[in-house]
C-alpha cells in the first residue's frame, strides 16, 4: 500500500493520502507473549464449557484455577479471540401494550433553534399544538404541491 521507495511520492506524502499517521507506518506490531498465548487457550476451553461467562466471571474462573490476572486484561483477550458471552439482553426500548403513552413527557418543550412559535389547530377542536413556522410553511407547500398534482393529472 505504501511503498518507501516511490519515486515522486514521500513517505510523509503517502501516509497522508491513506490516512494513517507515519508512527503507525514505521511501527510492527508486537506478537503476543507466550503466556497470554497459554491464557488464551484456557479462556478458551472455559468458554467451551461456559459460553455464558463474561470477563468478569471468567477472571474469578481463572483465579481459582490459579492464574494471577484481572479483569481488563480477560476482556482483551477474550476480545482478541473473538468471544462474547451469550445472554439475555434487557427489553428494555420495548413498550408493554397496556401501559399508557404520555406523549407531553417525549415531545419538544423548546422551538428548534429559536425559530418563531405560531398556534396551529389540529384535527381535534379543543387541542392546541404549537408548530414551528417552517414546519407550517412546508405544510402548505406539500398541499400546493398535492393539489396542482391533481388539477395537472
Amino acid at each position: 500500500m505504501i511503498d518507501p521507495d516511490h519515486p515522486r511520492f514521500s513517505i510523509r506524502r503517502q501516509c497522508g493520502l491513506v490516512s494513517i499517521s507515519r508512527a503507525s507506518f514505521y511501527r510492527q506490531p508486537a506478537a503476543e507473549t507466550p503466556e497470554n498465548l497459554e491464557l488464551m487457550r484456557n479462556i478458551d476451553e472455559a468458554f467451551m464449557e461456559t459460553p455464558w461467562y463474561g470477563s468478569r466471571q471468567m477472571a474469578r474462573h481463572l483465579r481459582r484455577q490459579g492464574w494471577c490476572i484481572g479483569r481488563k486484561r480477560v476482556r482483551r483477550l477474550m476480545r482478541k479471540i473473538g468471544l462474547s458471552p451469550i445472554y439475555q439482553t434487557p427489553k428494555t426500548s420495548e413498550a408493554h401494550p397496556q401501559h399508557r403513552i404520555y406523549p407531553h413527557i417525549h415531545g419538544r418543550a423548546r422551538p428548534l433553534n429559536g425559530q418563531r412559535l405560531h398556534r396551529a389547530v389540529m384535527a381535534q377542536p379543543q387541542i392546541r399544538v404549537r408548530l414551528p413556522q417552517r414546519l407550517r410553511d412546508r405544510q402548505r407547500r406539500a398541499t400546493r404541491h398535492r393539489f396542482l398534482d391533481r388539477l395537472l393529472q
